[in-house]
């Protein structure tokens, strides 16, 4: 199980992006994640018409370390640490470390 799963909003809380929150759409196995809106680069694209891509610069989201997110907590309005604990059903679940809650079910 992981501490951030994809569909999580997260809070920037490093970087030129410190503050600004968002969702996260996939999480890459080096320990990268890409999250919506947040660690945007401009790129240049090249025309392929056989698969019907136009050229030009486009707008992409680019991978952010995992270190540098944390997950939101609605309780406190702010990024949180998350741990993870077992319930009386032996289910493992996640938790928020400054409000001892649980983060989904």
């Amino acid at each position: 199980m992981q501490k951030i799963k994809k569909g999580d909003d997260v809070v920037v809380r490093t970087g030129k992006d410190k503050g600004k929150s968002g969702r996260v759409t996939k999480i890459l196995k080096n320990n990268k994640v890409l999250v919506e809106g947040i660690n945007q680069a401009k790129k240049n694209q090249k025309p392929n018409p056989n698969a019907g891509v136009s050229g030009g610069i486009i707008v992409k989201d680019m991978p952010i370390d995992i270190s540098n997110i944390g997950i939101y907590n609605p309780a406190t309005k702010k990024p949180d640490r998350i741990g993870f604990r077992f319930l009386e059903d032996g289910k493992k679940v996640r938790y928020f470390k400054s409000t001892n809650e649980v983060v989904d079910l």
